[in-house]
């Protein structure tokens, strides 16, 4: 399988990396903003190359990123956007820079990488966006997070949206809102709170249903949630 895994430096995106690398039949590539750590797990796993980007400068980047993928893959099977950005706020006091850095990284990001990625993707393929359940319709929604929710849930539509236009390419898209699970991100929105799962184990599951998911759900949008922090 070819993987690319978009925001595997830290948290969950790294443990995805983690626990799809120990398949040498998989080759990966992964991004994130943090150089060092994109080195090491390329040093880490012989079937693991990166591309520095930063989901919230993605316009000015993807000339880069177009010539990373070009030497590393001639298509694409697997699509996982894990990225992601937070700031905790109250909505009246969240600046418009603050807003749309995390409407670029978790949203316009994520959707232009889906752009590059998709003439790349042959029949039978997958594309998993990582949302929350705070972006979720009926879901639980918290103070200080309205911009974050807002930007995940636009993610989540855009998931329905796009497994309409690339179905008849036999590309399937699919959203997993996560509810809590321990990272710093959970842990800068609900200091002093306790998730019931932590980032391996999560890892483990949106890995797995990257894999196979494609084989039972098309455009859908799962809550993957065990309870409310």
């Amino acid at each position: 399988m070819n993987i690319i895994i978009n925001g595997g430096t830290k948290g969950i995106g790294k443990e995805v990396v983690n626990y799809l690398a120990r398949d040498m039949n998989n080759n990966i590539l992964v991004t994130g903003r943090s150089e060092n750590i994109l080195q090491n797990l390329s040093k880490e796993y012989k079937n693991v190359k990166s591309c520095r980007t930063d989901m919230s400068l993605f316009d000015d980047q993807c000339g880069k990123f177009k010539e990373t993928i070009a030497d590393h893959f001639k298509n694409v099977d697997i699509l996982i956007n894990v990225a992601g950005s937070l700031i905790v706020k109250d909505f009246l006091n969240m600046t418009n820079t603050e807003a749309r850095l995390m409407m670029e990284t978790n949203f316009f990001g994520p959707a232009t990488l889906i752009r590059i990625i998709k003439p790349m993707m042959p029949a039978g393929s997958h594309i998993v966006n990582i949302s929350s359940m705070g972006g979720f319709q009926g879901g639980s929604k918290y103070k200080g997070l309205s911009y974050y929710s807002a930007s995940k849930a636009a993610l989540a539509c855009l998931t329905e949206c796009l497994a309409v236009e690339f179905s008849d390419a036999g590309i399937s898209v699919n959203c997993l809102a996560l509810g809590a699970v321990q990272t710093e991100m959970f842990n800068e929105a609900f200091s002093g709170s306790q998730a019931p799962v932590d980032a391996k184990q999560m890892a483990e599951y949106i890995s797995d249903f990257a894999l196979t998911g494609h084989r039972f759900f098309n455009g859908k949008i799962l809550p993957v949630a065990v309870g409310n922090p």
